[in-house]
């Protein structure tokens, strides 16, 4: 079975999971708490989150990260095997 049959998010709005307005607006705040409470609860978050990173930019909330938080762990993944090689 595909793990997005699994998903949580599933049985929620889907438009839970793309917060309108501002990133530091309250309704977007809100609207992302509360998707990423669904996401916490989910039992495929990590192949929800492998899979947003893998593919790239994607908007709204997936493996209980934004955008936003999803770009900065690819820019710290792809820091990590340079200093592993300037440490050698």
């Amino acid at each position: 079975m595909d793990w997005r049959a699994q998903g949580l998010c599933l049985r929620e709005d889907p438009d839970l999971f793309f917060p309108v307005g501002g990133i530091n607006s309250g309704l977007a705040v809100l609207q992302t708490d509360e998707a990423k409470a669904v996401c916490r609860r989910c039992p495929v978050t990590r192949q929800c989150l492998a899979w947003a990173i893998d593919v790239g930019p994607v908007e709204g909330i997936w493996g209980c990260t934004t955008e936003g938080e999803r770009r900065a762990m690819r820019q710290r993944s792809a820091r990590e095997p340079a200093a592993t090689v300037n440490a050698a």
